[in-house]
């Protein structure tokens, strides 16, 4: 499914590399991609996913009086939400890969087959940041599946077709070229990430399909477009096959969420103006501004004011390629950093791990005799910094998970960060969870909000 976004992206819905040969006879010419499409299609499905999105009460359903008068007013019934997008078979007992926003949060999946077969379907994994989500199959057994290609190995110019249903109109193929690498940054609203370009035709639900090679293996899979009017331009992404591989790795181990290395460090792209400054030959790089006292990098001796060149021997320019490449290398490797430190060129081996749970998040729900009750805290750790986005420079404090009813009307929002309470810091869950209970007559909150600090002050 495509929703789309004025001059902005649209959400859609083996063997070693042979070099490419011309067509010699008229046969071959005639033939085109007639036995890759063949090979490649029964492995692409079409998903229809279905989901309810809860209604909203009444303001005044919970209030005695006003409840009888206004028993509707404001109020929304439930609503089904459908969804249209393609998938790509990895795996012959039904391990199936498709787009996150297709599938994403959904109640009831069907996929069906290039042959018609029907089959039901179910979320082992799903990543929101990565717009990636494997789906098993329910029954299903001795299923087409395409290979994966390693991604470091596709070149600009290379031959891509693009298998997917879009508009619904049924199982369509495009052809096209890989038009560039190493796209990275925000491409899909929320979704930060490193794409492959591709000029291959996609449109609204080509979402979750298949970018193939000549040979028949996957190179990506097609996620979004930038368009102005909705329909391709040319201009089409695909989440790269080796990061798919991770997925489904992961996927088969049991996991639910996507476990990406944390680097607990902070930078940005080294432009042509800062070269000078920093001793390098050339623009390129990240210059690291902070990182964290838990942070592998920081461990390994890298420190602010370094900068990172290149990961596992690959160049990186961007903060997105760097946590690429530590995704697909995934935890529990090492991974070969090559910086700059002091103007001299360095290899520095640092451990892929998770971000860490010190101290522990204690998670706590404030009790109905506290003065907001309801609000449920977590102690700020690694993990939570990582989970929620929070800036590694914040400083300790509490992370407001969910203010709940009473505290989202009292003005606490999710994400934010308490820091004190009645004019005494907190650290952690179960210390603002006693200060709140033993809050009375007034109530003084010292809150970070994003960039901005405030004092939130009740009269209890």
């Amino acid at each position: 499914m495509l929703r789309p976004m004025i001059v902005a992206v649209l959400m859609l819905g083996g063997p070693a590399w042979a070099e490419a040969e011309v067509p010699t006879s008229r046969a071959q010419i005639q033939m085109g991609f007639v036995p890759v499409v063949k090979t490649v299609t029964p492995a692409v499905v079409n998903i229809y996913a279905r989901r309810v999105i809860e209604g909203r009460a009444s303001p005044f359903a919970d209030d005695p009086f006003f409840g009888q008068l206004f028993q509707n007013f404001g109020s929304q019934p439930p609503r089904v939400e459908n969804s249209l997008g393609s998938g790509v078979i990895l795996a012959p007992d039904g391990i199936v890969v498709s787009n996150y926003h297709v599938v994403g949060q959904a109640t009831d999946i069907r996929v069906v087959l290039n042959d018609r077969r029907e089959y039901e379907a179910t979320v082992l994994l799903a990543d929101q940041e990565s717009d990636l989500a494997i789906l098993q199959l329910t029954g299903a057994k001795d299923l087409p599946s395409l290979p994966l290609r390693d991604s470091e190995n596709v070149e600009v110019g290379e031959l891509a077709l693009a298998v997917g249903n879009p508009f619904g109109v049924g199982q369509t193929v495009s052809s096209g070229i890989v038009s560039g690498l190493a796209r990275s940054g925000s491409v899909t609203g929320s979704t930060r990430g490193y794409f492959i370009q591709t000029d291959a035709p996609i449109n609204p639900g080509n979402s979750g399909g298949a970018l193939v090679d000549t040979e028949g293996r996957l190179i990506g899979i097609n996620t979004s477009i930038l368009s102005r009017s909705g329909g391709s331009n040319g201009i089409g992404f695909a989440i790269p096959a080796t990061l798919v591989g991770q997925f489904m790795q992961q996927a088969r181990a049991g996991a639910t969420t996507f476990q990406r290395p944390w680097a607990g460090i902070t930078g940005q792209p080294v432009t042509y103006d800062m070269v000078e400054g920093l001793g390098l030959a050339r623009s390129g790089g990240i210059i690291l501004s902070d990182l964290h006292p838990a942070s592998p990098f920081r461990a390994s001796g890298l420190k602010a004011g370094d900068v990172i060149i290149a990961v596992a021997g690959q160049e990186v320019n961007t903060p997105a390629e760097m946590i690429y490449r530590m995704s697909v290398a995934g935890i529990g490797t090492d991974l070969t950093i090559t910086a700059v430190q002091g103007g001299v060129e360095r290899d520095i081996a640092v451990p892929m791990e998770a971000a860490p749970e010190t101290p522990p998040r204690d998670t706590q729900v404030t009790g109905g005799g506290a003065a907001v009750p309801g609000v449920t805290l977590s102690t700020i750790n690694p993990a939570v910094i990582a989970e929620y986005d929070l800036p590694l420079t914040s400083e300790p404090g509490v992370l407001v998970v969910d203010p709940g009813e009473t505290g989202g009307r009292a003005g606490l929002r999710a994400g934010d960060v308490l820091l004190g309470i009645d004019g005494r810091a907190v650290s952690t869950s179960a210390g603002a969870n006693t200060a709140l209970q033993r809050a009375r007559g007034r109530l003084a909150l010292d809150v970070q909000r994003g960039e901005r600090r405030l004092t939130m002050r009740f009269r209890l």
